[in-house]
């Protein structure tokens, strides 16, 4: 072989090694990107649960029904419970 294809193979065989090197780098950086990425995920379908059990808490506090049965749980089944003792009291 001559010089001229020496000098080529060997430039040809680094510029290879460095794609490959640069290659696997990369690709084991961008696992651990996917690792992160999926912790993020995750996170977000934790908080979007979470906003959904306080939307769900505000609408029953703001709607009509919910309101009223806020309004039985507080104050009148505590009477009634109370009237029911006091009546088994009395007999």
């Amino acid at each position: 072989m001559n010089v001229a294809e020496w000098i080529l193979v060997v430039i040809l065989s680094l510029t290879l090694f460095a794609f490959l090197v640069i290659g696997i780098i990369l690709m084991v950086k961008l696992l651990g990107l996917t690792d992160e990425a999926r912790k993020i995920v995750v996170r977000g379908q934790d908080i979007a649960d979470n906003a959904n059990g306080v939307v769900s808490n505000v609408r029953g506090m703001t709607s009509i029904g919910g309101v009223v049965q806020t309004f039985v749980d507080k104050y009148v089944e505590p009477k009634l419970k109370e009237n029911k003792s006091t009546k088994k009291g009395k007999e």
